[in-house]
């Protein structure tokens, strides 16, 4: 098992590894245990009844359905009829969409009771589950309505993996990359090494570099937790949404049919792309970024959605500051820097960089 800690006003360990979830019984002990999850997962929350006695048990949709206003009126709804009290404990278990709901109902109930993640998809352990940041869907946009509500524990328990279709692997392991390219360049080393290897959730290069991008977000939200230290170029928690500005919009426009993962390959890609416009990325990095989103056979072309369209849901992404869109750049692997108010013709060139290339008859 590793054990990463989270520090802050309330630190608290990211557990990771095989069995971790049996670490609910001493977490929960003398408190009630609401458990939000969807049913793909239900033998997964009879095993967490099992572990900490009768649970008020709520059953949400799966992925991004789950994340709407109605989904978290009924969750408070379910609470209120169980009668949850301030000193009880909300359990998030399912994937990113699911720990982002959970989050934000544990956020909200009584102004806040205590809640702890367990992650099932690679998605939640690498990015979703940790960091605090919790939230839902609107129709104006991804994330646009949440809090920031820290977990008392993270729970990553590996066997969960076991059966996971190779498109949420593959969406997951987006966000490893992520972090690869923000902080820790030995991530896309080992994948580059054997990118089959680390897509199989039972390896030690799979669990390597999902330790190392724990430790990644452990780190950068320790220092910032609110994002309330980014300054002109300066980046602090904002740099773990490296890629998102595009990936949100296209989300948002594809009706969320896209894994999030998914849409932020090419959101990177872009952002690669717009990268060594502006700030000197070169272009060997902007092409190692395609091919390692191509080894871990995740999308590197997109044009499914007019740039206009796209472009008009981009004033929305909650890095804007006084109506200049900002976009979190990167000088070189593990150097990043803030992009502010770019040239919209230059924007639209990156665009155009991410069209499937047409194939002309001789």
């Amino acid at each position: 098992m590793s054990v990463v800690e989270v520090n802050g006003p309330a630190p608290y360990e990211v557990r990771i590894g095989s069995g971790v979830t049996a670490g609910l019984e001493q977490l929960t002990v003398g408190s009630r245990v609401a458990v939000i999850h969807p049913a793909s997962v239900n033998h997964l929350a009879a095993r967490v009844a099992d572990l900490v006695g009768e649970i008020v048990d709520i059953e949400v949709p799966d992925a991004e359905a789950a994340k709407t206003p109605a989904v978290l009126s009924g969750c408070w709804d379910r609470l209120a009829d169980a009668g949850l009290g301030r000193g009880d404990i909300v359990v998030g278990l399912g994937g990113g969409a699911t720990t982002d709901l959970a989050g934000f109902v544990a956020a909200t109930w009584m102004r806040g009771v205590r809640l702890i993640q367990v992650p099932t998809t690679v998605l939640g352990m690498a990015d979703a589950a940790v960091g605090g940041k919790t939230g839902i869907n609107i129709d104006a946009g991804k994330n646009l309505v949440g809090a920031f509500h820290e977990p008392v524990a993270v729970l990553c328990d590996t066997d969960s993996l076991n059966g996971l279709p190779v498109r949420e692997v593959r969406s997951g392991m987006a966000e490893i990359v992520k972090c690869g390219f923000i902080n820790d360049p030995v991530i896309l080393n080992v994948i580059g090494k054997d990118p089959a290897q680390v897509l199989n959730t039972d390896s030690d290069a799979f669990h390597d570099v999902l330790a190392r991008a724990v430790r990644v977000k452990a780190s950068v939200v320790s220092a910032d937790l609110t994002e309330s230290t980014s300054r002109g170029s300066e980046v602090g928690r904002e740099r773990l949404n490296y890629g998102h500005t595009l990936a949100h919009a296209i989300e948002a426009h594809q009706h969320f049919t896209w894994r999030h993962g998914e849409a932020d390959a090419i959101g990177m890609i872009f952002a690669a792309e717009l990268s060594a416009r502006e700030i000197g990325l070169s272009t060997d990095t902007v092409a190692r970024t395609r091919a390692v989103m191509a080894a871990l056979g995740l999308p590197t072309t997109f044009d499914a959605t007019p740039w206009p369209e796209l472009r008009a849901t981009m004033n929305l992404d909650k890095k804007v500051r006084r109506g200049v869109l900002r976009f979190v750049g990167l000088r070189a692997p593990g150097h990043v820097q803030m992009i502010e108010g770019p040239d919209e013709e230059v924007l639209r060139e990156c665009y155009e960089t991410l069209r499937p290339r047409r194939q002309h008859a001789a």
